[in-house]
C-alpha cells in the first residue's frame, strides 16, 4: 500500500471541526503538520424536557468566519487550499423548502433548527422502539439511543407534526454543512450507518424498520429526505466548494470538499493509524464526551455497544463504538457540587487555565509521580455516569454514583474528588473494552485525542484505570487532522483514507499502566465501580 502523498499534488487541507460548544478550523500541509488555527463559540439552547438546540445558521456563520481567519493568519495565498474536511456532531438539522430552518421545539424559534446530540427528548420515543426488535437494531448493539436520530425524527413527528411535514431535508450536521458547501445531498457512510440505521453492508436502509416504529412516511418517499445517495467520508463531493460558499470562506469555488464525518470518528481517523493497524488500536476521543471506536476486519456483535458498522470510520471495515455520554462534562458537572469550586475557579480564571487543568496540576504537585495520584482518592469513588450509560448498558436512565464523600469543603478535597471521578471514567472504558474483548474484538492500546485528554495526569490516571497503555499522538489536534485527512483524500493527495493515516498518525508519548501495589489498588476500586453501577440500577424504583 502507497502510505506517501502523491507527489504530483501540492497545497494545503483545512480541517474543520464543529462540536458541541464551538467550531474550529486548522490548516495543515501534506506532512500532517497544523501551521494554523481558529476557533468560535457557538450557542446551545437548553429548555425544560431535557431539550437542547443549537442554529445551523450560526453554525454555518461561525464556520466560514473561521476558515477565513485560519487563512489569513496562515498568511497562504487562499489558492493553495486543496481539500476541506468537516466534521460534527451527530446532531439533527430540520430544514424546509429552500434550505430555510425550522423550528424543532417549543421556542418556535424557527433559527432553532437542529436537536443537539445530547438532547435526550426521545427517551420515551427509544424505548418504544427498543420494545420492537426489529432485526436492524443487532447494529446499534440491540438498543438503539435517544441520541440517535430516528427516536429523534419519530419525536417530531409525534410532537411537532406539521415540521415534520413540512420538511424538506433532515441531516446530521456533518452532512449539512457539506451540502451547505457544495449543494451535493450526498451523505456520508458515518453519519447514516452509526445515526440513522443506514445498513451500510448491504447498500440499503430497511424500510420495514421504518415502517414498524412510525416513520412509514420516510420509506414510502423513497427515503428522498434522509438521503438516497451515501458515500464513503472523503468522497469528493459534487463540484468542491459553491460560489456562494467560496466568496463566504474566502476560498476558490471548485475547492474541494470532502463527504465528512462525526467529530469523534474524525478523532479515530486522526489517530487509530498509528503503527499502520487500525485494528489494534482503540481510538478514544475524550471530549464533552467520550467515544471508543474499534475497528476489525470482520462484523463483532458487541450487546450494548453500537455497531458493528460497515465502513464508518476507516473504510472498508467494520466499527464498534461506545464511550460515556458525559466524560468531560461529567467531570466538570461533578466539580461544580463542591464548596471549593467557586474559589477554585476563580484561581483558575485568573491562570488563564481550565478548572480541571488546575486541578490535574495540583494533584501532580501532590503526588510523586502521575500514578500515585490514585491515593489522593482513596475511599472515595465516583461513577460518573450523569447523563446515562452509553457503553455496554446502552442505559440512558442510568446516574451518577458518589460513595465516601464527606464534609470537607478545602481545596485538597475538591482535587481528591477530581481525581475519584477521573478514575470513573477510566473504569468506564475499562469496562467497555473487557466487554469487547469477551465478543472477540480485542486491542493492545488505546490511542487518545479530545479536548479533555490532553493532561499528562489524564492519560496516565486512564492509562492506570483501564490496563492498557495509552498512545498521545504528535498531531496536538488530532480531530482536526482527521478532518484534514479527508480533504486531502477528496484533493487526491493520498490515494485513500488507509494510507493517508499511516503517513500522517504518528506516536509522540505512551503512557504505560502502572504495576504492582498501585495496579491492585486500581483493581479494587474498578470492582467497587462496578458494584456500585449494579446497585444504582436495583434501587432505581426505591
Amino acid at each position: 500500500m502507497n502510505t506517501t502523498a502523491n507527489p504530483a499534488v501540492s497545497g494545503y487541507l483545512i480541517g474543520i471541526d464543529v462540536g458541541t460548544g464551538s467550531a474550529r478550523a486548522g490548516l495543515f500541509d501534506l506532512d500532517g503538520q497544523m501551521l494554523a488555527s481558529a476557533k468560535q463559540d457557538i450557542s446551545l439552547f437548553r429548555e425544560a424536557g431535557a431539550i437542547v438546540e443549537q442554529s445551523s445558521a450560526e453554525i454555518w456563520d461561525a464556520v466560514c468566519a473561521i476558515v477565513r481567519e485560519v487563512v489569513s493568519v496562515s498568511g497562504i495565498d487562499p489558492a493553495a487550499v486543496i481539500g476541506l474536511g468537516f466534521d460534527a456532531t451527530c446532531s439533527l438539522v430540520v430544514l424546509g423548502e429552500g434550505g430555510r430552518p425550522l423550528a424543532v421545539g417549543p421556542s418556535e424559534d424557527n433559527s432553532r433548527d437542529i436537536i443537539v446530540w445530547m438532547d435526550h427528548r426521545a427517551v420515551a420515543q427509544a424505548e418504544r422502539i427498543n420494545a420492537l426488535g426489529h432485526d436492524v437494531l443487532r447494529y446499534v448493539g440491540g438498543r438503539i439511543s435517544p441520541e440517535m436520530e430516528t427516536p429523534k425524527l419519530l419525536w417530531l413527528k409525534e410532537n411537532r407534526p406539521r415540521i415534520f411535514d413540512k420538511a424538506w431535508q433532515f441531516f446530521d450536521l456533518a452532512d449539512f454543512l457539506t451540502w451547505k458547501s457544495t449543494g451535493d445531498l450526498s451523505r456520508s457512510t458515518c453519519t447514516v450507518t452509526c445515526k440513522w440505521t443506514y445498513l451500510a453492508h448491504e447498500k440499503r436502509w430497511d424500510p420495514s424498520y421504518f415502517k414498524k416504529m412510525g416513520l412509514g412516511a420516510l420509506a414510502d418517499e423513497k427515503f428522498a429526505r434522509i438521503g438516497t445517495t451515501i458515500v464513503e467520508p472523503g468522497t469528493p463531493l459534487g463540484q468542491g466548494l459553491s460560489k456562494d460558499a467560496a466568496a463566504a470562506m474566502g476560498l476558490l469555488p471548485g475547492t474541494a470538499v470532502a463527504a465528512g464525518m462525526i467529530d469523534a470518528h474524525a478523532g479515530g481517523i486522526g489517530t487509530a493509524g498509528v503503527g499502520g493497524n487500525p485494528q489494534t488500536n482503540l481510538a478514544y476521543v475524550f471530549g464533552t464526551s467520550s467515544c471508543t471506536m474499534t475497528s476489525t476486519a470482520e462484523p463483532v456483535f458487541v450487546p450494548g455497544v453500537w455497531g458493528p458498522y460497515f465502513s464508518a470510520m476507516v473504510p472498508g471495515m467494520w466499527l464498534n463504538e461506545g464511550g460515556q455520554s458525559a466524560a468531560g462534562a461529567a467531570i466538570d458537572q461533578l466539580l461544580s457540587f463542591h464548596p471549593a469550586a467557586a474559589e477554585a475557579q476563580t484561581r483558575a480564571s485568573g491562570q488563564c487555565v481550565p478548572l480541571p487543568v488546575l486541578v490535574a496540576d495540583k494533584a501532580m504537585a501532590r503526588s510523586a509521580s502521575a500514578s500515585d495520584v490514585v491515593h489522593l482518592a482513596l475511599g472515595l469513588h465516583v461513577v460518573p455516569e450523569f447523563l446515562g450509560n452509553r457503553a455496554p448498558f446502552a442505559d440512558p436512565h442510568a446516574r451518577a454514583v458518589i460513595s465516601g464523600l464527606g464534609m470537607d469543603r478545602d481545596f485538597d478535597s475538591l482535587v481528591a474528588l477530581y481525581v475519584a471521578g477521573l478514575c470513573g471514567i477510566g473504569y468506564g472504558l475499562r469496562q467497555i473494552i473487557e466487554v469487547q474483548a469477551k465478543a472477540g474484538a480485542t486491542v493492545e492500546r488505546v490511542v487518545i485525542s479530545g479536548g479533555a485528554g490532553q493532561h499528562d495526569l489524564v492519560r496516565q490516571v486512564l492509562a492506570d484505570a483501564c490496563g492498557l497503555p495509552v498512545i498521545a499522538t504528535v498531531s496536538e489536534e488530532p480531530v482536526l487532522l482527521g478532518s484534514a485527512i479527508l480533504g486531502a483524500v477528496a484533493s487526491g493527495a493520498f490515494a485513500n483514507a488507509r494510507s493517508a493515516m499511516t503517513s500522517l498518525c504518528k506516536v509522540d508519548r505512551i503512557y504505560t499502566p502502572v504495576e504492582g501495589q498501585l495496579a491492585d489498588i486500581h483493581a479494587k476500586r474498578y470492582a467497587t465501580f462496578t458494584a456500585l453501577q449494579d446497585l444504582a440500577r436495583s434501587s432505581r424504583e426505591a
